[in-house]
């Protein structure tokens, strides 16, 4: 068993949200788009992180503040994805980091990164296109 299905749990509100599951169709049909907001750097005493994507062709992650990452201070963090639908996942690529849940599953995932100075990114594969963001790490 991989270190991304070890930490898998789950309250009875987020199971049923991921069994809402997505809707399906396409991300080009879906009328969404990315928007993105200024936020300043998170320091990494401010070390939880909140990934979310899913159930509609939604995908962020968000500091302890509730704020979208922009910018984060050089450190080890603690990200806890909620995965809410079994047509996405939640991808972060950067310096040294390659996590992601499965597209097929659904649920919460807790990872522990070391973030160095560099740029991230995180993804939903199968719709990259319009399912993405960035950030910083300084």
């Amino acid at each position: 068993m991989t270190r991304r299905h070890i930490v898998f749990a789950s309250g009875l509100a987020a199971v049923a949200l991921a069994l809402a599951g997505c809707g399906g169709g396409n991300d080009e049909a879906s009328g969404t788009t990315e928007s993105q907001t200024t936020t300043e750097t998170t320091t990494a005493s401010g070390n939880t992180l909140q990934g979310s994507v899913g159930p509609g062709f939604e995908i962020s992650l968000k500091d302890s503040n509730g704020q979208d990452v922009t910018s984060l201070a050089a450190g080890t963090y603690t990200i806890t994805v909620n995965d809410q639908s079994s047509s996405h996942n939640f991808h972060l690529t950067g310096e040294g980091v390659d996590e992601s849940t499965d597209v097929s599953g659904t649920g919460m995932e807790t990872w522990t990164v070391t973030l160095k100075a560099g740029s991230y990114h995180f993804q939903c594969d199968p719709h990259s296109s319009s399912m993405n963001g960035d950030f910083d790490v300084t």
